[in-house]
């Protein structure tokens, strides 16, 4: 390592550069020998620094959002799941859904993979740049119930819904709920349609026994809350493909 390499990694320390100076060695002897214009060597510098701090993001992204296991829709099997039509996962793949502030339900019975494509969802939209959280209903409901008992309901409502861009709640139907608990839960459906907090959307994966339907929000929990009430007339639930298995 020369002088000016050394000066290089220094610079690049102090700039938080880190993806510069892992390239710039390589770097420069190729340029050195392909002759390449200062322009295009500096450009190559600043491409390297982009591409790793986008790997850096996804990585970040990935974790913050607690995905149970990495599911991808390369890996769904389509023939196991004959019901799922593959234009809607791919034009969900494109994210427009996110971007138009809209509601995807996934309904279907147990075992047909669900849980696999809001999970295969939530990864495309981590590695887009857009910050998700992954959870059950199980869960949430004790984070609600906890923070209700020790009256810090607010502050952990914003953290459970400001902080992501897109909520993943999954097994909704499997959690019997009374009415207190019924209406904490409404209260984060409630809030993300209403935008208390500057939330966006959710994609809630839930098998068949509690479901909405865009404009109806029919829906078979009695809850009796004003919370469910705001959410059943709230317009922007999104039904992925009613009739179908999943």
């Amino acid at each position: 390592m020369n002088l000016q390499h050394e000066r290089m990694l220094t610079l690049c320390e102090s700039l938080n550069l880190p993806f510069v100076a892992q390239a710039y060695p390589v770097a420069a002897q190729d340029a050195a020998q392909q002759e390449t214009p200062y322009s295009d060597f500096l450009e190559g510098l600043l491409k390297a620094e982009t591409a790793g701090r986008n790997v850096r993001k996804q990585s970040m992204l990935t974790r913050l959002a607690g995905f149970p296991a990495i599911k991808t829709l390369d890996d769904f099997d389509y023939e196991f799941a004959q019901g799922v039509k593959r234009s809607q996962i791919e034009e969900l793949a494109g994210l427009g859904f996110v971007e138009r502030n809209e509601n995807v339900v996934l309904i279907g019975p147990s075992g047909v993979g669900k849980t696999h494509l809001a999970i295969a969802l939530g990864y495309r939209a981590a590695q887009a740049g857009i910050k998700t959280r992954f959870t059950t209903a199980a869960d949430l409901l004790l984070t609600l119930v906890t923070a209700y008992t020790q009256n810090q309901l607010k502050s952990v409502m914003h953290r459970a819904i400001n902080s992501y861009r897109l909520l993943v709640i999954d097994e909704i139907g499997y959690l019997p709920m009374n009415r207190e608990q019924a209406n904490l839960f409404f209260q984060v459906i409630a809030a993300r349609y209403e935008g208390q907090f500057d939330c966006y959307q959710q994609l809630a994966v839930r098998p068949m026994g509690c479901h909405f339907r865009t404009g109806r929000h029919s829906h078979r929990c009695a809850t009796g809350s004003a919370a469910a009430s705001r959410a059943h007339r709230a317009d922007s639930w999104r039904e992925l493909s009613p009739q179908t298995s999943v």
